[in-house]
């Protein structure tokens, strides 16, 4: 009794697999665990194919909710955060291939959700102490901007995420030497000078308000 009274007072440190099994059985409120957990994650993939930060959380929603409708799916082959980033990629790639076509997907937001979304307020700093350290992170960003697709969400995965190279196979369907070569070329193109500044874990960051809204509007869907 002792050890469930405290895992019911920290549902956070429950593994992934648990998280699954407990909102299959009928605990969907625990699905918010599992977007805040990986809202960070999702952005900065979704991020390496779209370009529009409207476009990406619009996916990242629509993400979310496919991944909740398939969670009995969820097999335990490859780790929790592997299968939901393949179903973020697939989303990204079906924008993309809408966008191509000249076919734009909208979800049914509220007015208030809209403007919820489109709130990512600057987090409190301190200017004096990270001026270089933000004009580094943006420089960064642009360059990795600039990688081609191919090269850019596996450095993304890599590099920020911190993802294993067979988390990354799984993820993309790709070899492993395939990896390995689009993570060297991806370095290659940033050169040496931004390599350096890669060590920061923060670019592309989602802001508070943003993971606020994804998750109360996802959380409103199941």
């Amino acid at each position: 009794m002792k050890a469930l009274k405290l895992d019911q007072e920290q549902p956070g440190s429950l593994d992934d697999n648990t998280l699954v099994r407990r909102v299959l059985a009928g605990e969907k409120q625990l699905f918010e665990l599992i977007l805040r957990r990986y809202n960070q994650t999702m952005y900065r993939v979704i991020r390496s194919y779209l370009g529009d930060s409207d476009d990406v959380k619009d996916v990242m929603q629509n993400a979310y909710l496919k991944a909740f409708d398939k969670l009995s799916q969820f097999r335990g082959d490859a780790s929790f955060s592997t299968w939901l980033i393949r179903i973020g990629i697939n989303e990204a790639l079906g924008r993309l291939n809408a966008v191509n076509k000249g076919k734009t997907i909208y979800l049914d937001l509220s007015p208030e959700a809209k403007n919820n979304l489109m709130q990512v307020p600057d987090k409190q700093i301190n200017p004096e102490a990270t001026l270089i350290r933000q004009e580094s992170r943006q420089l960064l960003e642009k360059a990795i901007d600039k990688l081609p697709e191919r090269y850019r969400v596996v450095y993304v995965l890599k590099e920020i995420e911190g993802l294993r190279s067979d988390e990354i196979e799984v993820a993309l369907g790709v070899s492993d030497a395939n990896v390995k070569v689009r993570l060297h070329r991806a370095r290659k193109l940033l050169k040496e000078s931004l390599y350096a500044l890669s060590q920061s874990r923060d670019v592309f960051e989602f802001g508070n308000a943003s993971c606020d809204a994804i998750v109360a509007f996802v959380m409103s869907r199941i």
